[in-house]
């Protein structure tokens, strides 16, 4: 393998893995969606300038409209409620729990697009997949006594995966920018201006007090703009044009795999026994409906992926 496509794994491997432990920092002295609005709109706004700098042609209304629709469901509902339910559970379990998208996807083609009927392999993964997430909730419960914020987080990161699969789903039949870059960019500021508002909605405006913002808030803000939202993505897609799909889209269960390495090893993040016997369960859930989808040539997104092949249903 050519050390360039080595390096560019590697950079989509721990850039998006790192995301889950670097949004948890930001949040220690941010409001959680007023940061992940902040986010998308500042990568949103270079990731434009950018090309609208090469001279890629601008968007039509339809765009920006099926734009929003993605930017919306994706970063508000999918990446806002997990950077929300990082307040109550580690970094390394909700990539785990957020790695169940796979799952969702395939269940809500079948049943909401009329897509091909999931093989045995799939539906063992998709019985896999919740089990696993059954598991880590009956973790929870039994071990908080006095409180259900946990449990909560936990459910509202399952709520995430769902929103982040719909918008996947709709992304594939939108008619959205041919430029991937160009559509990234426009779901990010629509999605990021959402998330702005609904902080300012929910009451986080008044608590956000930048002289109290941590430099490790800031930094770990910087590295979700840069590494997380442009280095990675960029990555992912130069590797998708040199390189077999397969072998790119394995970071779906690679992610959650660096994230809770990185929150035990940066962090000191601890998982029990049954915690990590829930991983495994669910990373094994992610690998089977990954090949099985793989053998009829099916990619279905990746988390952190924001519009790999969006940008090319329709013009």
């Amino acid at each position: 393998m050519a050390l360039p496509v080595v390096m560019a794994l590697l950079a989509v491997y721990i850039f998006w893995g790192g995301t889950y432990l670097a949004m948890k920092v930001a949040i220690e002295t941010l409001p959680p969606f007023t940061m992940a609005g902040i986010r998308f709109l500042i990568a949103g706004a270079i990731v434009y300038a950018w090309q609208a700098g090469r001279g890629v042609e601008q968007p039509k209304p339809v765009h920006m409209k099926n734009a929003a629709i993605v930017g919306v469901t994706m970063l508000l509902g999918g990446n806002g409620l997990i950077v929300w339910a990082e307040q109550y559970v580690s970094s390394g379990i909700a990539a785990i729990i957020f790695a169940t998208v796979p799952c969702w996807v395939a269940l809500l083609s079948w049943l909401w697009q009329g897509g091909a009927r999931p093989n045995v392999m799939v539906f063992g993964g998709l019985i896999l997949g919740i089990i696993g997430i059954l598991l880590l909730v009956n973790n929870s419960v039994g071990e908080l006594s006095s409180t259900a914020s946990q449990w909560i987080g936990y459910m509202v990161l399952v709520i995430s995966s769902l929103f982040w699969a719909v918008g996947a789903l709709y992304s594939r039949v939108a008619k959205l920018p041919a430029s991937p870059f160009m559509a990234t960019a426009l779901q990010m500021l629509f999605g990021g201006g959402a998330c702005l508002l609904f902080g300012l909605m929910i009451g986080e405006w008044p608590q956000l007090n930048f002289a109290l913002v941590s430099n490790r808030s800031l930094f770990a803000l910087g590295y979700l703009i840069v590494f997380g939202s442009i280095i990675g993505f960029s990555a992912y897609i130069w590797l998708l044009k040199v390189t077999d799909p397969t072998l790119v889209t394995t970071n779906t269960y690679v992610n959650p795999i660096v994230a809770v390495f990185l929150g035990w090893v940066l962090a000191g993040e601890r998982m029990t026994g049954n915690d990590a016997l829930a991983a495994i369960i669910i990373v094994l859930a992610v690998i089977m409906i990954h090949k099985a989808n793989h053998r009829k040539k099916v990619v279905i997104p990746a988390p952190e992926q924001v519009a790999l092949t969006m940008g090319q249903e329709g013009k």
